[in-house]
């Protein structure tokens, strides 16, 4: 019995022949809108299914790694999903969002979360191995003072019944979790004893004193002393003008070119040019004019450098092992002794000084620092600076601050350029206290300066200035480093396997 195939509606043909004639009509246009509507489907429809995204609230379950093996979830409704909804409405708030800045906000937003959940999770684990229960009928006191559960202002069993068994077990849960790092939270902080914390280091204020100060640059190092070092050691500044050629691949070769260049079988420059591996190549491997110790870069060893300033002008060296293989030179002039007078050659000297020998020039700094003092202790603090003329420096009144604390008065408020790095010196804050008032300090290397320090006088810090200390010590310097403690207590422990980096990419960032 022959099959009866079911006739098409009226409607049905009529949307076939429209495709089939706009398809003969224009074929790569219907093509390619259609493969254009397969994408927006992708990009719509599939795509938010798989990543999370806030707007149209749907999203699906991503883990972020672990802590101390409990994963780090976003769950629809979790802690994770719950704080990072505050953030993120914190940073609407905060920092208009734009094209130029929504990535790089995503990201810390999310990160921030991360964090927040990692913290969450390694409390509620502390709490759980101290065996803490949170008792029920505080957690039920709790969940009846919440909002949602409010109505003129008392609790309404009407609306806690309208939700249903699975939300109400949630909000439970979560107000559970919640009172528990509370105490975890509360003991933490409990064990810093505040206020006599805060007592203890408002008494740091005292004492402050206030200075005078010499500086003496070790850059100003003199002319004659460059001279002097540079005719003491004329062989290091030796003038030198040679041409290289680097092989790396094998001595062998090396010397099967030097031997072609040799019998003229190929010119030098050309061999360089063409076969020579170094940054001298294209430039047919002429190194410039050098003064002898800046070879020692080129040529580590002692030996193979002293052949080659025998040479004359024209000669070839042997082939010499350099740290990136085998090289051979030429001398374009023979090795002459440089010319201290010239003012370019000094400075070539100064800075072989400066990077080599920084001890003599600070030395030499320290011996006018020493010889300043002698002067106070004859004229005074002032008529040393004016027989010197030097440039006095003031700052302080200035508290026993090392490391910059912003509880107490800044070394930076002064703005002395020469003390920029004495923040965090040691020796800087033991010399500035320990020396006696009215007497020069012993000399204080400094960067690039030594300074003499002079103690004008000392005072104790008005009682309110402490008290005031004290006050925002307890309110908020206190609780903000308990805080930093216990995030980074959680944060950098080893427990936390970190995947969040990965999981972020591979879900939130545009794939190229």
């Amino acid at each position: 019995m022959a099959s009866k195939k079911k006739k098409p509606s009226p409607e049905e043909g009529s949307t076939k022949s429209e495709w089939l004639r706009r398809f003969k009509a224009s074929p790569f246009i219907f093509i390619g809108t259609f493969v254009i509507l397969i994408i927006v489907i992708v990009a719509f429809v599939l795509v938010p299914a798989i990543v999370p995204n806030t707007e149209l609230g749907r999203t699906t379950d991503l883990n972020f790694g672990y802590y101390n093996k409990a994963p780090i979830n976003y769950v629809p409704g979790g802690y994770f999903a719950q704080i990072r909804a505050d953030i993120e409405e914190r940073y609407r708030q905060q920092f208009p969002m734009n094209d130029s800045n929504s990535q790089m906000m995503s990201y810390q937003i999310w990160r921030a979360a991360f964090e927040e959940t990692v913290i969450h999770t390694g409390i509620l684990q502390e709490m759980a191995k101290a065996r803490y229960t949170t008792p029920e009928k505080r957690v039920d006191r709790e969940v009846a003072l919440l909002p949602i559960f409010q109505e003129n202002g008392r609790f309404s069993a009407a609306r806690y019944e309208s939700l249903d068994n699975n939300t109400r077990l949630i909000l439970w849960r979560q107000i559970q979790e919640s009172i528990a790092e509370q105490y975890y939270r509360a003991d933490v902080t409990s064990l810093l004893k505040p206020a006599q914390e805060a007592a203890f280091i408002g008494q740091m204020a005292s004492p402050q004193r206030t200075f005078d100060m010499a500086s003496f640059s070790i850059d100003a190092y003199p002319d004659s002393e460059v001279l002097a070092y540079g005719e003491e050691n004329p062989d290091l500044f030796r003038v030198t003008h040679f041409s290289k050629i680097t092989i790396n691949s094998g001595e062998r070769e090396a010397q099967g070119i030097l031997n072609s260049i040799k019998e003229g079988t190929t010119t030098f420059e050309e061999a360089a040019t063409t076969q020579s591996q170094d940054s001298y190549a294209e430039r047919g491997g002429d190194m410039g004019v050098k003064l002898a110790h800046e070879l020692l870069i080129e040529v580590p060893g002692a030996e193979d450098r002293e052949k080659l300033f025998t040479l004359e002008k024209g000669g070839y060296s042997d082939i010499v092992k350099i740290d990136s293989g085998w090289a051979f030179f030429r001398a374009e002039e023979a090795v002459s002794p440089s010319d201290t007078g010239d003012a370019a050659t000094l400075e070539k000297i100064r800075s072989y000084i400066r990077e080599f020998e920084w001890g003599r020039m600070e030395d030499w700094a320290i011996t006018k620092a020493e010889e300043f003092i002698l002067q106070v202790q004859e004229r005074g603090f002032d008529g040393a600076i004016i027989e010197q003329s030097l440039e006095k420096r003031h700052f302080g009144p200035l508290p026993l601050n090392y490391g910059e604390l912003d509880l107490f008065g800044s070394l930076a408020s002064f703005s002395v350029d020469e003390l920029s790095g004495a923040v965090s010196d040691e020796n800087f804050w033991r010399t500035a206290f320990s020396a006696p008032l009215n007497t020069p300090s012993a000399p204080l290397v400094q960067g690039s300066n030594v300074l003499v320090l002079f103690p004008l006088e000392e005072i104790s810090a008005d009682e309110s200035v402490s008290e005031g200390i004290e006050s925002n010590l307890s309110s908020y310097w206190l609780s903000s480093n308990a805080d930093q403690t216990l995030r980074s207590f959680f944060l950098t422990n080893e427990k936390l396997e970190d995947q969040f980096f990965d999981t972020f990419l591979r879900y939130f960032w545009p794939q190229e």
